[in-house]
């Protein structure tokens, strides 16, 4: 700022001074009037005469001001993308994380349910041969009561007694204690089938 521009801004703002301390006061009142022409008139000269330099400084002010506002978004907008990009890959550890847990349940649980499985059907097989082998026994106990009735008892010989005549030899059907064994027979079988 050179020298003659300093004097010349003081001086109109000392004349601005000069105008406002002449005014009249306002009663009960801070206010003065002045006039408003010559007020402005002195406050347009002063901003004319003020020199380059302020006004360029005013401008580089203004540049800083935004040079520093575009900086200060850039850096948030970095700040949040580097936000995001934690929050993703936390997010992904996570995601892995609880897949591996819920593959880790379902194997569990599938081992339970094979165990589960396993020992019900070996409980099941066990009760049927168990049922089986009772049936088993029962038709053997029938087939040898079957077969004693069927055993035929020799008699010694008497030679004084005349030989009795000769009864047709019964047929199977006809066999006595034949329809018992066939019912017992038949009655193990309807309870196998029964179970």
């Amino acid at each position: 700022m050179s020298d003659q521009a300093a004097y010349d801004v003081e001086s109109i703002l000392l004349r601005l001074k000069e105008l406002v301390e002449a005014g009249r006061s306002m009663p009960m009142s801070a206010s003065v009037l002045v006039n408003r022409e010559e007020f402005l008139e002195l406050l347009e000269e002063s901003i004319a005469t003020l020199p380059q330099e302020l006004r360029h400084s005013r401008w580089l002010l203004k540049e800083r001001e935004e040079f520093l506002s575009q900086a200060r978004r850039e850096a948030d907008d970095i700040i949040e993308a580097g936000r995001v990009r934690a929050e993703r890959m936390v997010e992904r550890t996570e995601v892995v994380r609880e897949a591996r847990r819920v593959a880790q349940t379902v194997v569990d649980d599938a081992e339970a349910s094979a165990r589960q499985l396993r020992h019900e059907a070996e409980d099941y097989v066990d009760q049927k041969l168990a049922a089986f082998e009772v049936v088993l026994e029962r038709t053997l106990q029938a087939v040898e009561k079957g077969r004693e009735r069927l055993q035929v008892v020799i008699e010694p010989e008497h030679e004084a007694e005349p030989e009795p005549e000769a009864e047709p030899e019964p047929e199977m059907d006809e066999l006595p204690g034949s329809i018992e064994v066939e019912a017992e027979l038949e009655e193990t079988f309807f309870d196998q089938d029964a179970r």
